[in-house]
């Protein structure tokens, strides 16, 4: 029920700003998609308000009123008026003929239903005091690399995170991208494919089912319709989403949007090139199949266009690099920075473009995160450090409302930060973000707690 309700919102939302293409595109598979074409026929004008207020209302409402007969009209008396006859003396004047009784109103047939009202569409959901999110998904190169004394990405560690709160217990799900990026848009835990970072791009099989828990059973990289992300809760709740992905050009070289490989394919990504395993968003048939993929799923260099205004800034915004620039070793072209000092490179170019534009200065939140591990330091390389465990590796939280130069030590994960994302806007968790055990940072950033 979670999932059709949550399909059910998004078409509703959707069809509010349909034009062209992207109506094309949700009309074009899935139960929603079948309803909206119905909708649209009864209105037989194309307009999208028309087709919303359709969607959401009961099919009750479309029994029409029994019709009532015409009045009854009474015949004047028979002895009025000009040229009557008048009556003779000491006969008893004529009496007046009696008004015609209105006939009943026909009953309306049993099988008819009776009218009734439609139901009170769902509440909206409500962000609090933090209106828009930024989530940059690194390769770490360990916790003491990256937020250590002898830390070998100086931006983050220097002049970042006096700006904003560490959050010392983050750790990983996987030592692998796939299965951490999933997690945090998702709640889906990691399973065989995704710990392999999809290198085949296989649909999970027929027998998948979505469990009582939000969970999909099976294995798989492209996840049944009715999985649901953040980026759907978004549009359903009337908010906005958007992921920038850095490198994503089509087979041309072209940049396009909500590139990925065809079913069953093998993707090979160039050294310094773009990876769908960086890009959760394409794992997911909920945006793939209803163009909310390929409507907002767009590449990395659209950004600063859309921060220049609030009005242009998506709530949520997911900014992934190339697995050369995010960290990831082996992964650059020979003689270019790698690891930790292209990562590093990477946030002190456009976190700057963050921290400025309108949105962040008037609610915004910034959560630098690691969602791989094995990124590897510049040469030349520190004395090494004793082995510690891959999966800590930290994450950093920048924004007026958490107070600078702070640590959080809370057990956290990438489930925490789907959980954190859903309170901050009033949505409901999503598979294991749901758990019992599950932390949200949610309560400090709004001001619910103490720790304000």
């Amino acid at each position: 029920m979670k999932a059709l309700r949550g399909h059910f919102d998004r078409a509703v939302a959707a069809a509010a700003t349909l034009t062209g293409k992207r109506f094309g595109l949700l009309v074009a598979s899935s139960v929603v998609a079948t309803s909206a074409i119905v909708a649209s026929a009864m209105t037989g004008t194309g307009n999208s308000g028309a087709l919303a207020a359709l969607l959401g209302h009961s099919l009750a409402s479309r029994a029409a009123p029994v019709a009532a007969g015409p009045p009854v009209k009474s015949s004047p008396p028979s002895g009025s008026g000009a040229g009557a006859a008048p009556a003779e003396a000491g006969s008893a004047a004529p009496s007046e003929a009696p008004l015609a009784t209105p006939a009943p109103a026909p009953h309306p047939p049993e099988d008819v239903p009776s009218r009734e009202p439609p139901p009170a569409a769902p509440a909206l959901p409500e962000a609090g005091r933090i209106k828009h999110v930024f989530v940059v998904s690194l390769t770490s190169p360990g916790y003491e690399a990256a937020f250590g004394e002898a830390s070998q990405m100086p931006y983050l560690a220097t002049q970042l995170r006096p700006k904003g709160e560490l959050l010392s217990g983050y750790t990983l799900l996987d030592e692998a991208t796939m299965p951490n990026g999933i997690a945090a848009v998702g709640g889906q835990p990691p399973n065989t494919s995704t710990k392999a970072n999809c290198s085949t791009y296989t649909e999970f099989p027929p027998s998948a089912e979505l469990g009582k828990d939000g969970v999909v059973s099976g294995t798989g990289c492209v996840y049944p319709v009715e999985t649901l992300t953040i980026a759907d809760q978004l549009v359903g709740g009337r908010f906005s989403w958007r992921g920038y992905m850095e490198g994503m050009v089509d087979e041309s070289g072209k940049a396009a949007n909500c590139v990925h490989p065809d079913a069953d394919a093998t993707e090979a990504p160039v050294p310094g090139g773009y990876a769908s395993a960086q890009n959760p968003f394409v794992h997911f048939h909920s945006l793939l199949d209803l163009g909310d993929c390929a409507s907002n799923d767009v590449p990395l260099e659209q950004l600063p266009k859309d921060l220049s205004k609030a009005t242009d800034t998506a709530n949520y915004s997911y900014i992934a690099p190339t697995p050369c620039d995010s960290g990831a070793a082996g992964q650059c072209p020979p003689g270019s920075p790698e690891g930790a000092a292209a990562a590093d490179a990477f946030l002190a170019k456009w976190v700057p473009q963050i921290l400025a534009s309108p949105a962040y200065e008037e609610d915004g939140l910034l959560i630098v995160t690691f969602g791989a591990a094995g990124g590897v330091a510049p040469e030349p390389a520190p004395p090494p450090a004793p082995a510690g465990d891959p999966l800590h590796v930290g994450a950093l939280l920048v924004s007026r409302f958490a107070p600078p130069g702070s640590t959080d030590a809370t057990t956290l994960d990438p489930y925490s930060l789907l959980r954190t994302t859903e309170d901050l806007f009033g949505l409901a968790h999503l598979g294991l973000a749901d758990g019992a055990k599950v932390q949200s940072l949610a309560p400090v950033l709004l001001g619910e707690t103490s720790g304000d």
